[in-house]
């Protein structure tokens, strides 16, 4: 038998790898210099900030007051298919299911706390940072955690928001982050709460009570006993589950992990946006974007946590041990089938879903029926999952690599083990899973073994004869008027269904309720209605009498939930690695040097067909860290952009990339300017939104920072584009970061060079005359050295 827990060097890997690794800081500035026509006034009153001093305890309301509750070789190897699942419009949503709690401080620093927890999973994420002005690392842990709600306190909200407060409260002025919030998410609700609810010992309670009992437990309340914005706004978080979402949880039953700001790459909302990494930008419903590329996973967990990667890269040494096991599954045809067929029974199913339901139900008893009937449903599902990670665990045995070991010890729990025998020893094993229909309630019906309760197995056998006497005069009523009746299970109850084409004229009398529906007439009589009242009774009384003995199994199974929640996250993890593995692409290196040969755009390769995408190389190092490329329109300046950003978020997700070979360097920020376009929504013109971004990237740029920048400076006259381009680029190289700039201006590849670390490049294009008056161009689609040719036309003439 293994150890209930894992040993805490495991421990230490294990959350290095899985997101949230805390090795060094990101952010070497966080101050941004917006330009004097775009700045904003910062000024705040008192009643709009909160500090250390206004802290007050709460009283006694509808809120409680106490908480209840290396380097290698490049080599290549072929394609497998991406049979895994199949890719449709839903693979790429994400629907919005955190409540997120905000508290900002007053001071220069722009200290910001935020909790985040998802009703569907359970899981509560706490984050405090120091922001610049435009809150963009806020937006950003926002976007990581898609908000349904967003709670503020009271005094965050201005007099036009009075309708929100409660009575008799007085309104202040909005303050700057309520106001960034509104612009990026116009369509999530703001409700307010009051501030005597954002108490930091209130927070620290909830979380010393709920956070399960694991490995990171300590870890956890270590780190978050400093940080008082977290805290504060981690009480009105569960105040507000508490008293507006009626919402209670179990002891020890939500995975709360403090999150750490530096160990991931930042990407801003925009850049999300532009490079397509979770979403179509033309069209949402399409899966053609970075997530839809590599997403194969078969559980929701994995989804989910490819979507965070994605949208936050590591930048640690764990990357090297997710490339370990892409690389185990590439290799290893017998590796990646065996993994492969044993997630397969996983398939859609919410590990963390069914454990977050499981534990708020315990403290919720119910007497009804329809609580008793999701709470048996809840075990059977619980029970499938149990049943399948015996099935991964012999799987990962012979699995080298050494992050699979770490997960094979955590699926080898022997807690979860313990919770198979519970479950076994309460619940039929030859119970068959059904989703519809009276298949899904004979299951719910029959969970519990027999002679486990002698109520229970009367009530079960009158049940049994109930339905058993609908059949009959199903049987009965069909023979007397020649009619091949069939029996349909609603939620109401039976009724019969006769195919459109088998009734001649009009159905018999003494039927009623006649509908037609998809070809088939449904109808009823009132004997069935009759024997429906009595098998429901019976079906309820069974229900309430199998909920008493689930009650008991689930608080049984509650103590040792922090188990089960380490087994969600192993088996989210090696989904996506294993989803990773699915496509002929090469293992990255990590190096100093950002150098990709014949690299292919991730997303273009798998709309083309094969032979028709142009690859390119890409080479940039201290001494070439800002690069110029140059072209004319759809030359391919727009997509080799792209193409840079998305192999680093792959490469530093873990994921192979195209490409025969490819190195490169950890960033701590992707930061872009790629789109040309106004902002109605906040109101600003293409020329004060290009000034806007550039003002956030020289702001957050650092050595580290991965930048690209397309087209800048054309939302205005070509004189001062230019010279609004040129200053931006000569305060860009003081950063040193690595650099793409794309630019329509010939005048800078001759302005810029003088610089040392500016290269030139162009997209090169084929140029025909066959007469005087007839001009034409052919792109080549390829990166090549130097300048181009002055053109004066696009060949339209």
């Amino acid at each position: 038998m293994r150890s209930g827990r894992m040993n805490r060097g495991y421990a230490d890997v294990w959350s290095d790898v899985v997101l949230i690794p805390t090795n060094r800081p990101i952010w070497a500035s966080t101050s941004l210099l917006l330009p004097t026509m775009l700045a904003r006034s910062t000024t705040r009153p008192a009643s709009g900030t909160v500090s250390r001093s206004s802290t007050t305890r709460p009283v006694s309301h509808s809120y409680r007051n106490r908480p209840m509750t290396g380097q290698s070789r490049p080599w290549t190897v072929q394609s497998r298919p991406a049979t895994a699942r199949p890719q449709t419009a839903a693979s790429t949503r994400h629907d919005a299911s955190y409540v997120i709690a905000l508290l900002e401080g007053r001071g220069i620093s722009r200290e910001v706390g935020m909790a985040a927890l998802d009703k569907d999973t359970g899981r509560v994420m706490l984050v405090q940072l120091a922001d610049c002005q435009t809150y963009v690392k806020t937006l950003h842990q926002m976007h990581l955690h898609n908000p349904c709600l967003i709670l503020v306190p009271d005094t965050f909200l201005s007099a036009s928001d009075a309708s929100l407060l409660p009575a008799g409260k007085r309104a202040h002025t909005t303050s700057l982050l309520v106001e960034f919030i509104r612009e990026e998410f116009p369509s999530v609700p703001l409700e307010p709460i009051g501030r005597k609810y954002w108490n930091e010992l209130s927070g620290m309670q909830f979380i010393d009570q709920l956070c399960v009992e694991d490995d990171e437990r300590a870890g956890t309340l270590m780190a978050v006993r400093d940080k008082y914005f977290a805290l504060s706004a981690t009480s009105a978080l569960f105040k507000h589950a508490e008293a507006k979402l009626n919402t209670r949880f179990a002891a020890g039953s939500l995975l709360i992990r403090y999150v750490p700001v530096d160990g991931t790459m930042m990407i801003d909302p925009e850049t999300v946006k532009n490079l397509e990494l979770v979403g179509n930008m033309s069209n949402k419903k399409l899966p053609h974007s970075l997530f839809g590329t590599v997403n194969h996973t078969f559980t929701s967990m994995a989804s989910r946590l490819l979507r965070v990667n994605l949208l936050s890269p590591i930048t640690g040494t764990a990357i090297e041990a997710r490339l370990d096991v892409v690389e185990e599954f590439v290799k290893s045809e017998d590796a990646f089938t065996n993994v492969k067929t044993a997630l397969k029974p996983m398939n859609k199913m919410d590990f963390d879903k069914l454990i977050v339901s499981l534990a708020s139900s315990e403290t919720k008893p119910t007497t009804t029926a329809q609580g008793a009937s999701t709470r048996v449903s809840q075990m059977l599902n619980l029970r499938n999952i149990v049943k399948c990670i015996p099935q991964l665990q012999e799987a990962l045995a012979g699995c080298k690599s050494h992050l699979l070991r770490i997960v094979f010890d955590m699926v080898s729990d022997e807690r979860i083990a313990n919770i198979e025998r519970l479950i076994t020893k309460s619940l039929n094993e030859d119970t068959l899973p059904s989703k519809h229909g009276i298949g899904a309630v004979n299951a719910r019906v029959y969970a519990v073994k027999a002679n486990y309760n002698r109520l229970l197995d009367v009530a079960r056998e009158t049940y049994k004869e109930n339905v058993g006497d609908i059949y009959a005069l199903n049987t009965t009523l069909s023979e007397q008027h020649d009619l091949p009746l069939t029996l349909i299970y609603h939620d109401t109850g039976f009724v019969f269904s006769l195919k459109k084409s088998d009734v001649i004229e009009e159905l018999p009398k003494g039927f009623i309720n006649a509908s037609l529906k998809k070809g088939k007439w449904q109808f009823s009589s009132m004997e069935l209605k009759k024997m429906n009242a009595r098998m429901k009774d019976a079906l309820d009384e069974t229900l309430i009498l199998s909920d008493k003995i689930i009650q008991d199994l689930v608080a049984d199974i509650i103590v040792d939930v922090g188990a089960l929640y380490k087994a969600s996250e192993a088996i989210a993890l090696v989904d996506m690695l294993l989803s990773f593995a699915h496509v002929s692409i090469i293992r990255p290196e990590f190096t100093g040097t950002l150098a990709v040969k014949a690299g292919k755009h991730p997303i273009l390769e798998t709309l083309r067909t094969m032979g028709t995408l142009v690859p390119n190389d890409v080479y940039c190092d201290d001494s070439s860290s800002f690069q110029i490329v140059q072209g004319p329109n759809m030359s391919g300046k727009s997509t080799y952009l792209r193409q840079v950003g998305l192999l680093t978020v792959m490469a530093m997700c873990g994921c192979f990339v195209p490409a025969e070979y490819a190195s490169f360097r950890i960033h701590d920020a992707l930061l872009t300017r790629l789109s040309n376009d106004d902002d109605m929504e906040k109101s600003l013109s293409t020329f004060a939104s290009e000034m806007a971004t550039s003002a956030m990237i020289l702001g957050l740029a650092t050595p580290s920072t991965l930048i690209l920048i397309d087209e800048l400076g054309r939302g205005t006259s070509p004189r001062e584009g230019v010279g609004i381009s040129h200053a931006i680029a000569e305060a860009l190289m003081e950063h040193k970061s690595f650099v793409f700039f794309a630019t329509h201006f010939n005048e800078l590849s001759t302005t810029l060079s003088r610089k040392p670390s500016v290269v030139n490049l162009h997209l090169s294009v084929q140029k025909s005359r066959p007469s005087e008056s007839n001009f034409g161009m052919t792109f080549q689609y390829k990166i090549v050295d130097g300048a181009p040719d002055n053109m004066s036309h696009y060949g339209t003439t």
